[in-house]
């Protein structure tokens, strides 16, 4: 076998260990990603980058209320009450991308899933109501210190039990979020991250809070 050969393999080897190594650390430790909506204002602002922390996933870690969290996008956002209400408050996952290569694209690349972040709100098993433009747990007021004052929350789900395994998700920016109050909390296996450091732009640079 020649040199040129040689030298040629070991850089087709050094760039195959590159991808692989890049690939576990984006899907099993972090990943960077854009803020690409308004929903989580006044938290998140659009265009802002954030790196999201994947061991909270990689090994099941305990979430606490008022973590900001991804997850893969419902397949109904608007469900009707039939298939998602008050008794039965889970949102729907009807799609599954077909063959390896496009499960591998859509759950390892990604570049063909959408994801949500919001924030924890609520955990399997607590009453959750919302009324009179606040959030209440177990029969508690929620202190949101993080919303803008005079936002209230209201919703089509506004009086149910956490199903067991999902949790209650929301935006800060509540009339202008898309979140579980109309298509149902989500599964535990569809939450693929914890939001983690903003770094970009870097005067705010820091863990999110």
């Amino acid at each position: 076998m020649s040199d040129q050969v040689k030298n040629a393999l070991e850089w087709v080897a050094c760039i195959v260990i590159a991808i692989v190594l890049a690939l576990f650390v984006k899907y099993f430790i972090a990943t960077p990603t854009i803020v690409k909506s308004t929903s989580m204002y006044p938290t998140l602002i659009e265009n802002q980058r954030l790196l999201l922390n994947r061991l909270t996933r990689t090994f099941h870690t305990e979430l606490k209320r008022g973590d900001i969290v991804t997850f893969e996008e419902p397949s109904n956002l608007q469900p009707s009450s039939s298939q998602v209400n008050n008794d039965h408050p889970v949102a729907l996952y009807e799609y599954k991308p077909e063959g390896i290569i496009n499960q591998f694209f859509y759950y390892v690349i990604e570049n063909t899933k959408t994801s949500f972040i919001k924030r924890v709100i609520a955990f399997p098993g607590e009453h959750v109501e919302i009324k009179y433009g606040k959030v209440y747990i177990n029969g508690e007021i929620l202190d949101e210190p993080y919303l803008q004052k005079g936002v209230e929350t209201t919703g089509n789900l506004n009086d149910f039990v956490v199903p067991e395994g999902t949790l209650l998700l929301m935006g800060d920016n509540r009339e202008n979020s898309l979140d579980c109050r109309t298509f149902g909390c989500i599964p535990n296996s569809k939450i693929e991250s914890k939001v983690w450091i903003r770094v970009w732009p870097l005067n705010l640079f820091g863990k999110i809070q």
